[in-house]
């Protein structure tokens, strides 16, 4: 389904991540304004939870999303016990940040709890769903594949339902469906929660990014996160654009970003990436 926009799509969240690690978790209003980022280019990372990571590399969600990719290349269906073994595994010798869910997710596959999925209402595992489009004949597994792949670590009703909207938004874009009137038709189909943040992000498109996102809550969360990417969905026709506005803001700023990028680029061509953008340093 869709195999050839699946590779650029993986692709596209990657370089977005690796492009995103610069500001990722800077929340201090005066960094994000005096630093020596290069807004043209990957950068090296400001805040001390990336120490050791450089131009180029990817944040913590990059690399697990990159993992979910490597896993399911000579795969047919997405088996997530399996892939839950794999990432343990992976977790077992990683370097780079383990975030609460990840943590909490350890701690329970150590102490047999099941299911081990951590109760993390974070909004970063959205980004990372793109590889399953591979193992997905039909929308509808994709949808199942997408559900499951979230309760692994992240088992939140908040988690499961941003993830099914986004994957849902994607599927519309996919069809050339435009990105707007695709997230009012999925509008109803969701609680007020979600429609909230859907109605703050959509009136948002025509003011400025980094007080919008500031103003929404630029952290992890589901709650603000959400609205963020409405807000870069709607005000936003080109990549690059988007991404540089939304690594001003700070905070989350990959979370954003990885789902944003890919649902931007989800109906265009991945020409939109600059060239030195794509200097990453895994193969895909």
């Amino acid at each position: 389904m869709y195999e050839e926009k699946i590779k650029d799509l993986v692709l596209t969240t990657l370089v977005t991540d690796s492009y995103c690690l610069g500001t990722h978790w800077v929340y201090d209003e005066t960094q994000l304004v005096n630093n020596d980022i290069n807004w043209e280019d990957l950068n090296a990372p400001l805040a001390m939870w990336h120490k050791g990571k450089s131009a180029g590399d990817f944040t913590h969600y990059g690399d697990q999303t990159y993992w979910l990719y490597e896993f399911l290349k000579d795969k047919n269906s997405f088996n997530e016990k399996e892939f839950l073994d794999f990432w343990f595994e992976k977790m077992k010798t990683y370097t780079g940040y383990i975030d609460g869910a990840s943590r909490n997710t350890i701690l329970n596959i150590e102490n047999n709890v099941t299911p081990s999925g951590a109760d993390s209402h974070d909004l970063s595992i959205v980004g990372r769903i793109i590889p399953l489009l591979k193992v997905s004949k039909t929308k509808e597994e994709f949808l199942q594949n997408v559900t499951k792949f979230v309760k692994l670590t992240h088992n939140s009703k908040d988690a499961i339902q941003s993830a099914d909207f986004f994957a849902n938004l994607l599927l519309l874009v996919l069809e050339k469906n435009e990105i707007e009137e695709s997230i009012l038709q999925l509008k109803d189909s969701y609680d007020s929660f979600f429609q909230d943040m859907m109605e703050k992000g959509i009136n948002s498109k025509n003011s400025d990014t980094f007080e919008t996102i500031r103003t929404f809550g630029p952290a992890c969360d589901i709650n603000g996160g959400f609205s963020g990417i409405i807000h870069l969905l709607c005000k936003y026709d080109n990549l690059k654009d988007m991404l540089i506005a939304n690594s001003k803001a700070g905070g989350d700023t990959s979370a954003r970003a990885m789902i944003a990028s890919a649902i931007l680029l989800a109906n265009k061509k991945i020409g939109e990436i600059p060239n030195n953008w794509l200097n990453l340093k895994v193969n895909i």
